[in-house]
């Protein structure tokens, strides 16, 4: 369900109490059509869904309150995003940056060794429902535009640049504000923002954690890919996940810092630890960062299948690449499923 632009927990707020506002309904039709786009900004700048959700929800607040006071100085939009991008901003002094396991040491080489745990109070980069932040199916170049933009492991790249930086970074190369708006959103000079995007960039290069180029995979071929892979795990089948992993294929799954990379540990590890027996998994299909992806269920002791997290693959024409595992129950009601599948459904 939409939340009203204006909603917040001021007892002082009128609106929030439910009274009718001069300029409520010029305010939301001016709005409300950049939230979601405003959501992958901030998904892209934070690395978490629930993060994101409740700047947006703080920017349209902010945005309300100085409506009056706007006079359509610049357009709805950069003026917009100049909110949000200074809310994150301001999130982010108080957050650590936010990883996946790749990014916290090398790959394990044993698929027999026990998973570790993250350190605590690691912050895990998470996947964004493409659901929350799609275009219409009427502008099909937007939607390309935004899962390449969303992919996770380009999302995971840009946390290790400092909050500055980043929203620089995005602001001009993915959603090619010029530099003097970028400037005026930033509160300083066209000189600065050049500056601050050629050593964002020049950072990246230098990271260990560029994001890698994976070529786009056709619809059908990339859910046919995505069936396979919820079949293989239904079905405990490590011979079918065998012939779905690209040779050079990785597994990550939070909150464990220990992965693995490569189909000959990959595979072994799934199948001697995760697996279980046919029935344990049951996983249906969605997509996250413009990825194919499935949310599982695992099978508890009373038979219950009960939400286990977000799995989101990274695809190629010859097969999976990569498999990041959210293990964090919390995710799934974001991505429309239940945290349970109700009866039991375990077999005799």
């Amino acid at each position: 369900m939409a939340v009203r632009p204006w909603d917040a927990d001021d007892p002082s707020d009128a609106a929030e109490k439910g009274a009718a506002l001069p300029g409520d309904a010029t305010f939301v039709r001016e709005t409300e059509p950049f939230r979601r786009e405003l959501l992958a900004h901030c998904y892209r700048l934070l690395g978490s869904v629930q993060d994101a959700e409740d700047l947006v929800q703080e920017t349209y607040v902010r945005a309300w309150r100085g409506y009056a006071a706007f006079e359509h100085r610049s357009s709805v939009r950069t003026w917009l995003y100049r909110i949000a991008t200074n809310a994150c901003l301001t999130a982010l002094e108080h957050h650590s940056r936010r990883v996946l396991p790749s990014g916290l040491g090398a790959a394990e080489p044993d698929p027999d060794t026990v998973p570790q745990p993250g350190e605590p109070g690691t912050a895990w980069l998470q996947p964004l429902p493409d659901g929350l932040v799609a275009p219409g199916p009427d502008d099909p170049e937007s939607i390309v535009i935004e899962r390449e933009s969303l992919r996770l492991a380009l999302v995971a790249s840009w946390q290790y640049l400092p909050g500055r930086q980043r929203a620089v970074l995005i602001l001009r190369d993915v959603l090619a504000f010029p530099a003097a708006e970028v400037a005026e959103m930033l509160g300083t000079t066209t000189e600065a923002v050049k500056s601050t995007l050629q050593r964002a960039r020049a950072r990246l290069r230098q990271s260990d954690v560029a994001a890698e180029s994976v070529a786009e995979v056709a619809e059908p071929a990339a859910r046919a890919l995505l069936d396979q892979y919820i079949a293989a795990f239904e079905n405990a089948d490590t011979l079918l996940l065998e012939k779905l992993l690209c040779q050079e294929a990785t597994l990550e799954a939070t909150p464990l810092r220990t992965w693995f990379a490569g189909r000959s540990t990959c595979v072994p590890f799934l199948g001697r630890q995760i697996l279980g027996v046919p029935g344990d998994w049951r996983m249906l299909p969605t997509s996250a960062n413009g990825q194919p992806a499935a949310v599982g269920y695992r099978r508890d002791g009373d038979g219950v299948h009960r939400a286990y997290g977000v799995a989101v693959l990274t695809v190629r024409a010859d097969g999976i690449i990569g498999v990041v595992s959210f293990g964090d129950p919390g995710l799934v009601p974001a991505f429309g499923f239940p945290t349970d599948l109700g009866e039991s459904t375990r077999t005799t």
